[in-house]
């Protein structure tokens, strides 16, 4: 938890509360789908909610780079205004990056690209860097799946200073145990919480059937909250320290 000082100079202990959804998905309909994530935001119940990777447009190459003023994530801005939340939403962003849209009240702005490309990913995208972001004075780095899997990654992630570490991926139904693993790896590398969001049901790129499992570890690694295999479940958490 976070000490501050309350009125009366009172310690005030603060936690932060996470949700990692895995929204049913339609192949690039951006519409659609920013209607499910608003969906999974006012259902989450969480000060912030992370969905899987490209969740917007699902796993598509060729998908369109999605812009912070794209009108069609007012739903997502609505959801997170009447809630409070900080949504960390998956999309093909300008750069172009598969990158991390996170959406509040205000508005969204890209605050994260994939650095470890895999594959044709390379073809269209360029890598991004580790980046944090800061949510109630929770310092939170970024990743999105194959990143996950760069021990490098998250050294260089954890180097900046974190209290967590987020992660957007896609995984076939065959890899359901690998993003657990990665974060058991995470959390006792560097004793941080991990959140993990994962698509489950169809996607784009070959995914027929993908993984679901979403899980929240904390910082000694032990599953603490996770989703099964289907869409639109979602598993909730809250970060202590």
């Amino acid at each position: 938890m976070i000490a501050v000082l309350g009125e009366g100079g009172f310690v005030v202990e603060r936690s932060l509360s996470i949700a990692v959804a895995q929204p049913r998905c339609t192949d690039h309909d951006v519409a659609a789908n920013a209607v499910a994530h608003a969906e999974a935001v006012l259902a989450a119940d969480a000060r912030v909610v992370v969905f899987p990777e490209m969740s917007l447009t699902g796993y598509r190459l060729d998908a369109v780079p999605v812009f912070p003023d794209d009108e069609r994530l007012a739903p997502i801005v609505a959801a997170c205004a009447g809630t409070g939340t900080l949504a960390l939403v998956g999309a093909p962003v300008p750069g172009p990056h598969i990158g991390v849209l996170a959406v509040d009240a205000d508005g969204a702005r890209v605050v994260y690209g994939k650095v470890h490309l895999h594959g044709s990913e390379a073809d269209r995208f360029v890598p991004g860097e580790p980046a944090v972001i800061d949510v109630d004075g929770w310092r939170l780095g970024l990743a999105v799946c194959r990143d996950t899997g760069v021990p490098d990654h998250a050294a260089k992630t954890a180097a900046l200073g974190i209290d967590g570490y987020l992660a957007g991926v896609v995984h076939a139904d065959h890899e359901a145990e690998l993003h657990a693993e990665r974060a058991r790896r995470v959390a006792a590398d560097h004793g941080v919480w991990v959140a993990t969001a994962a698509f489950a049901g169809p996607t784009g790129g070959g995914f027929d059937r993908t993984s679901g499992g979403s899980g929240i570890w904390s910082a000694d690694g032990a599953l603490i909250a996770g989703a099964g295999a289907a869409p639109d479940e979602i598993a909730r958490a809250v970060f202590t320290r």
